[in-house]
C-alpha cells in the first residue's frame, strides 16, 4: 500500500472497515447468546450462519470456537486441534471466536475474547492487551524488523508473567497479510480455508520471497524485514495455565515518511478498545 491517508473514507480501506466491523458485530452477537452447554462446534456454527444471512459467501477461514484451558491452546500439538470441538461451555468459563469473512471481495480476520460470567484471571489478561496494542503501533512507526517487534512482544508477555500462545500457530505467527479477493458467488475450502485466500497469501509468498519479505510475521528469519506496506492481521495472544486471551484485527502500513500515516490501526471503535476506555473513566 503507497501513502494512504488516515482516513476511515479512503476508497482502499473503506472495504476493508465494513467487513471487519461486520466480523465483530458477528462475534458480539453470537457471544450474547452462548449459554452453558453450547459446544464449539455449535459456536461456530452460529458464526456462520450469522454472517451468510448478511451475504458472506467466502472466507480466508472458517469460524473457530475455542473454550476453557483451549483458549490458551493448551496441549495444541498439531493443526487439526485448532477445529472446534464437542467442548461445552460451563459458568466462567473463557472463550475466543475467531473468524476470517470475505466480503464484497474485502477481507477481515477478528479474535474477540469473552467469558461467560465473572472470571478476574481473564479481567487482567484481557486489560493487559492494550500494552501490546501500543507496542506494536510504536515500533512498527519506528520501523524495527517484524521479528525485533515479536521478541518485544514476547518479552513484555514474560514480563508480565504470561505465556506467548502465538507461538502455537503454525510457523508461530503473530500476524498475516490481507488482501482484496475475486469476488465469486461461491468459494471452495480446504482444511477450512478459503482457496483464494490462500492463493493471494502464496502469491505474497512468492513475491516476498523475491524481494526479501514475508507475509507471515513470525519468530524466524523470514520476518527478519521491516514492515511492508499493505494491511496485517494482528493477534497477539496472552496465555496464563488454563486461560488464554487475544485481540486480532487489521493494522495499516504505508511508506509514508510521516510517523502517523507510516502506520495505524484501521479502526479504534472495536469491543476490546472500548473496554480500556471504559476501565480508564472507571478507574
Amino acid at each position: 500500500m503507497t501513502s494512504a491517508v488516515k482516513d476511515e473514507n479512503a476508497p482502499e480501506l473503506r472495504g476493508f472497515k465494513e467487513v471487519q466491523g461486520l466480523a465483530y458485530a458477528c462475534a458480539e452477537a453470537v457471544a450474547g447468546r452462548l449459554e452453558p452447554g453450547v459446544t464449539e462446534r455449535e459456536a461456530a456454527r452460529m458464526q456462520r450462519d450469522w454472517l451468510r444471512e448478511r451475504g458472506v459467501r467466502d472466507w480466508f477461514h472458517l469460524p473457530f470456537a475455542w473454550f476453557g484451558d483451549r483458549t490458551a491452546f493448551a496441549g495444541f500439538k498439531v493443526p487439526l486441534q485448532f477445529f472446534p470441538t464437542n467442548r461445552k461451555l460451563e459458568p466462567g468459563m473463557p472463550f475466543i471466536l475467531d473468524l476470517a469473512p470475505v466480503y464484497k471481495g474485502f477481507t477481515a480476520d477478528i479474535g474477540y475474547s469473552g467469558c461467560l460470567g465473572l472470571n478476574p484471571l481473564h479481567d487482567k489478561l484481557l486489560a493487559d492487551l492494550e500494552a501490546h496494542r501500543e507496542l506494536i503501533l510504536r515500533e512498527v512507526r519506528e520501523r524495527r524488523s517484524l521479528r525485533e517487534i515479536y521478541e518485544n512482544v514476547e518479552r513484555l508477555m514474560i514480563k508480565q508473567g504470561y505465556a506467548n500462545r502465538h507461538r502455537a500457530y503454525p510457523f508461530g505467527v503473530m500476524a498475516h497479510k490481507v488482501d482484496r479477493v475475486a469476488e465469486r458467488r461461491w468459494s471452495p475450502q480446504v482444511f477450512g480455508f478459503g482457496i483464494q485466500s490462500l492463493k493471494g497469501l502464496m502469491s505474497d509468498a512468492l513475491h516476498g520471497h523475491r524481494d526479501g519479505w514475508s507475509p507471515l510475521w513470525s519468530p524466524y528469519r523470514f520476518s527478519d524485514h521491516s514492515p511492508q506496506p499493505g494491511l496485517w492481521a494482528v493477534e497477539p495472544h496472552l496465555g496464563f495455565r488454563g486461560t488464554g486471551a487475544k485481540f486480532e484485527e487489521i493494522l495499516v502500513v504505508t511508506d509514508s515518511k510521516d510517523p502517523e500515516q507510516s502506520a495505524f490501526w484501521l479502526d479504534d471503535d472495536l469491543p476490546h478498545v472500548r473496554r480500556w476506555a471504559e476501565e480508564r473513566v472507571a478507574a
